[in-house]
């Protein structure tokens, strides 16, 4: 008999070609500010939360990995780009960025590695003035802008 296990998340690239399933709750939550972090996000720091390889499984496509030392690998969708996982090879653990998790809210980071790569001003981030989408791109030009990023959700 096939017992079918309902993920509590799921995520994945920005095209859709790659997909995942998470099966316990994430734990770690954290930020990186390290400099590998930065280039492998194209970003200041690297959001990520891990679970037990047994409570994570690919659903659609095969990742592309990359080496980023002797310690580490890191997934990500070859058709577009995204960053998806980082595994530290000897640990029973990888871990997903953030922001591919189709509800990245719901996972809240609550330490931050990597202080020695900190871009000095990332805190003042939050400060800066705002503009939403919509109210800087003339209405005539909006369609334009329509998303062809993939649901966040499976389909």
């Amino acid at each position: 008999m096939v017992q079918s296990r309902t993920p509590i998340h799921t995520g994945g690239c920005q095209c859709g070609a790659v997909r995942y399933a998470l099966y316990s709750e994430p734990t770690g939550g954290s930020i990186c500010h390290c400099r590998m972090c930065q280039k492998a996000f194209g970003n200041y720091f690297a959001p990520l939360a891990g679970v037990p390889p047994e409570d994570f499984e690919w659903t659609r496509g095969t990742p592309g990995a990359f080496r980023s030392s002797e310690a580490a690998e890191r997934g990500f969708c070859s058709h577009c780009g995204t960053p998806l996982t980082y595994r530290v090879l000897d640990r029973d653990r990888i871990s997903v960025s953030l922001g591919s998790l189709d509800d990245p809210a719901r996972v809240v980071p609550s330490k931050q590695y990597g202080i020695e790569g900190r871009i000095p001003w990332v805190g003042e981030l939050l400060d800066l003035p705002g503009v939403r989408t919509e109210d800087d791109i003339p209405a005539e030009q909006l369609a334009r802008f329509a998303s062809r990023q993939h649901p966040d959700h499976d389909t």
